[in-house]
């Protein structure tokens, strides 16, 4: 008897830590698909979101005396923040607008990258040291680390900055964005 009582208790716990791992990536997602705009695609998760939600809190809230659901209940919440953020990383929606400054000015580079199929910008930049090359690129965050890889490689000493941009109008990419 004794062992099923276990056995039941465990399972509890166990569940508990799913269901809230689950609903936490899940609300961490819908809050990236809301900052990207995609306002239809966050309203299905967050459905989703919160009837999970409400079945691991029912849980937890039905055995509040056992400390164990809190404290399992707490794990799968970070754990949850911490896959929701892989998967968001998996999935790498938007864009990026990177900044290139070149340690030496090098002409040839913002015509390599273009051979890659990436949009730069370029011009000529004055540092401390003399003249640099400034190039501006906007690309997929999928592409994001091939495209460090490639300035790199054509620069090692180049100082690479990124941010993601909230909108952009005209220009190279224009064309083949999705709305």
């Amino acid at each position: 008897m004794m062992n099923l009582l276990l056995e039941n208790a465990w399972s509890m716990l166990l569940v508990i830590f799913f269901i809230n791992i689950v609903y936490v990536s899940l609300f961490t997602l819908r809050m990236i698909f809301t900052l990207k705009g995609q306002n239809y695609t966050a309203g299905c998760v967050g459905m989703v979101e919160i009837i999970i939600y409400v079945a691991g809190l029912g849980l937890v809230l039905d055995n509040i005396d056992n400390i164990l659901n809190l404290l399992v209940y707490a794990i799968g919440f970070g754990l949850g923040i911490v896959v929701g953020m892989k998967i968001e990383e998996k999935l790498a929606l938007g864009y990026i607008t990177v900044n290139v400054i070149t340690k030496e000015y090098e002409p040839d580079i913002p015509n390599a990258l273009r051979d890659k199929g990436y949009g730069v910008t370029n011009w000529i930049a004055y540092g401390r040291e003399g003249e640099r090359l400034m190039m501006e690129i906007l690309t997929s965050r999928r592409s994001e680390f091939d495209l460090y890889d490639s300035v790199k490689k054509l620069d090692a000493k180049a100082f690479i900055i990124s941010h993601e941009p909230k909108a952009f109008f005209g220009g190279f990419w224009v064309k083949g964005i999705r709305k």
